[in-house]
């Protein structure tokens, strides 16, 4: 019985057109540059990709990383958007089958004895039962492509929700690195800090020898005590930081900051060398960038869902079961029903309406072309900031160390001089201060270098 009905929707359905415009994607060779300013860009494409972290060579780091994948809220939160939104879409494909519904009733009632009639014909009041189990069936015939535009939208908003979980996850292992790259910096602090309160400790009881000998004035026993308080106070304002960054590590790891530790230690490794590649290349890999261009491409399919409206709405609707008046007989040959017959649904009064829909459906699509070049845009000035930071990290991190080495020299020759009493303590004091200030920054400028790589390798989209 269904079988000729069925075979003419499939063929309709198959053989009709779609309306609206079909998918360009956008055209940005005018803000695309051709290289990088601040690298020559060299594709590595045997490097590796996915787990980036790694190249740090750091095993704690890893460690920090899986836990995060593992247990991070927000990257859950983000798996759960693409399992709906994975389900709106098959919910949408669906709409191109016929929509078949089964409505099994039974109905017992009695008939009123006084009806009206024109005829003047008494009829008795009776008791009647009803047994029905009919098959339902609706059917939209596509031929304006409407129901295949949708889902079209459907499946390029389910991809931008895919592209936001890839940029959730993007950030999570960004901010990890950079996070515990930042807490390795203060472990760098406080071992300068911990030697250089050592020292002065040391110093402290020698300084109170010779002030109780008359060899050196009170002035310069209460400056070193006043300097061991002092490296007391700046060691713990930085345990108080290193606390701080441990328990943002331990939120972004999905842990308690009651029961998280990093153990402390005072080193970190040169940073690695990371090819930018070529600028057109970064727009198949930030995540941010492909789910801007994915909003494009709904917003366009939806300008074909709102054209459609303009014409007729066919459907097909049919039903076919089995109706009697007791159940002994109900599924006998005499007692099937059917029906089949198309309706066709033709706007008149509401064409301002479509029009109006059509207008904002082209606007949705213009603004979101133009969100798509400014996330082209900020992707390519993402990647020359990091470009620029590495490159005067870098310049910095050298000169610092130079620095440093020159300001421990200093302070080697300035000790032996004060020992032998040439100097005053005020002048050994200085130098002291200035190695310590010269070697803390040192630590953070080469904190600062890695996390530099880590933001390059962001705006990269996490691969090169």
């Amino acid at each position: 019985m269904w079988r000729c009905p069925l075979a003419l929707m499939l063929v309709l359905g198959v053989s009709a057109c779609k309306v609206g415009p079909n998918y360009v994607k956008p055209d940005i060779a005018d803000i695309t540059p051709a290289k990088w300013k601040w690298q020559v860009a060299e594709p590595k494409d045997d490097q590796p990709r996915g787990e980036w972290w790694r190249v740090f060579g750091d095993a704690e780091l890893n460690r920090l990383q899986a836990l995060a994948v593992a247990n991070n809220n927000d990257l859950r939160a983000a798996v759960a958007r693409v399992d709906q939104a994975r389900s709106v879409t098959k919910a949408a494909g669906l709409a191109l089958s016929p929509d078949v519904n089964l409505n099994a009733a039974a109905q017992r009632e009695r008939t009123s004895g006084n009806l009206p009639s024109p005829v003047p014909v008494a009829i008795p009041s009776s008791r009647i039962n009803t047994f029905n189990v009919p098959i339902e069936l609706a059917y939209e015939l596509d031929f304006w492509g409407r129901v295949r535009r949708s889902i079209e939208s459907s499946r390029a908003d389910a991809e931008v929700v895919m592209a936001d979980y890839h940029g959730v996850l993007l950030t999570l292992n960004g901010d990890v690195a950079m996070q515990y790259f930042l807490v390795r910096s203060y472990d760098m602090e406080m071992a300068t800090l911990r030697k250089v309160l050592e020292t002065r400790e040391q110093s402290i009881g020698v300084l109170k020898q010779r002030f109780d000998a008359g060899a050196i004035p009170e002035a310069d026993y209460a400056r070193a005590q006043s300097e061991v308080a002092t490296s007391k106070a700046e060691m713990a304002d930085v345990r108080r930081l290193r606390a701080e960054a441990v328990g943002v590590l331990a939120l972004l790891c999905g842990q308690s900051a009651s029961n998280f530790e990093v153990k402390s230690r005072a080193s970190l490794s040169s940073p690695p060398l990371i090819p930018a590649g070529l600028p057109a290349s970064l727009l198949e890999r930030r995540p941010d960038v492909g789910g801007a261009e994915r909003q494009v491409a709904a917003r366009n399919a939806d300008i074909g869902v709102e054209v459609a409206g303009y014409f007729p709405k066919i459907s097909l609707t049919g039903s076919g079961g089995f109706l009697s008046k007791d159940t002994q007989s109900l599924f006998t040959a005499d007692s099937k029903v059917w029906s089949i017959g198309p309706s066709v649904s033709v706007p008149v009064t509401g064409m301002l309406v479509i029009k109006a829909r059509v207008q904002r459906a082209r606007g949705l699509h213009a603004e979101a072309v133009a969100v798509y070049r400014q996330a082209v845009l900020g992707a390519i000035q993402d990647v020359e900031t990091s470009l620029s930071q590495i490159r005067f990290r870098g310049e910095q991190s050298a000169a610092m160390d130079e620095a440093v080495a020159a300001s421990e020299r200093a302070m080697v020759l300035t000790r032996q001089r004060y020992d032998s009493g040439a100097l005053g303590y005020l002048e050994l004091l200085d130098v002291e201060r200035t190695n310590l200030s010269v070697s803390r920054q040192a630590a953070q400028v080469k904190a600062q270098r890695l996390i530099s790589t880590v933001r390059l390798i962001k705006a990269l989209g996490g691969s090169w």
